[in-house]
């Protein structure tokens, strides 16, 4: 079974060499950059076996990018926490979603009006807009990711909709399609990044239902998830030219 392999960073900004990876499964951690090869060095060398490559990298590749601990246990945080984290944070706000459909849409009403009808009656005086309204009118950025497969999924089609109402009090939604966000090899996480400095990690079961939230302040899990918010929101468009796009392809 091929492993599932997560980019950690890279020491350099030019061929991305040498880097550091991290196999989700094990915890083990693959490092690759240039080989050693000079015959006087290899010969100082202890306990290389037969088939083993060594290779050269600068100590800060492992001081920012190799995992910390191991055996760090996950801290998760209850709903209200999760929702005063909408509420305290300083600038900004920006969310990856890239799930195909999400339990909890398909639980509301407004679901249900857009799978009979193509449209959705949106309720403008809910918590979250009244709350996201009152951020944005601060000047606060609230943005998403959205990834969409080809064709979409009904749950991708009813957050497109969803997506003209969210805009309506500040929110910033762009789109990407499935098939670009796997060449930009971003990862298949659900989060919400705050004022760049901690990650709220959004955990889901095998039948799409929230299972819970986890917050992460690690100096380099942050700075990562930050490069995925950076690669997304570059090559993601506004999502009223993505929908227009997919009417042509109709």
């Amino acid at each position: 079974m091929a492993r599932r392999l997560r980019f950690n960073g890279t020491g350099s900004g030019d061929d991305g060499c040498p880097s550091v990876h991290e196999d989700l499964d094990s915890g083990e951690v693959i490092v690759h950059g240039p080989p050693l090869t000079d015959p006087d060095d290899m010969a100082k060398l202890q306990r290389l076996a037969e088939g083993e490559v060594a290779v050269v990298v600068p100590r800060e590749l492992l001081v920012d990018w190799a995992p910390k601990d191991s055996t760090r246990q996950a801290r998760i945080i209850d709903l209200k926490e999760f929702g005063d984290l909408f509420r305290t944070f300083e600038h900004s706000t920006w969310r990856l979603e890239t799930r195909r459909r999400y339990a909890s849409d398909e639980a509301t009403e407004s679901y249900r009006q857009f799978v009979e009808s193509g449209a959705a009656a949106w309720d403008p005086d809910r918590r979250y807009p009244r709350l996201i309204r009152s951020q944005t009118e601060q000047g606060k950025r609230v943005e998403r990711v959205r990834i969409v497969d080809e064709p979409p999924t009904v749950g991708q089609l009813y957050l497109l909709d969803n997506a003209k109402h969210n805009s309506t009090f500040g929110e910033d939604i762009r789109n990407l399609s499935r098939e670009e966000a796997d060449r930009l090899r971003l990862p298949a996480e659900d989060f919400w990044l705050f004022d760049g400095r901690l990650v709220a990690l959004l955990r889901f079961d095998d039948d799409d239902q929230l299972l819970d939230v986890e917050l992460i302040t690690e100096p380099a899990e942050v700075v990562r998830y930050s490069m995925v918010r950076e690669a997304a929101w570059h090559h993601a468009v506004p999502h009223e030219e993505f929908a227009a796009g997919l009417d042509k392809n109709e």
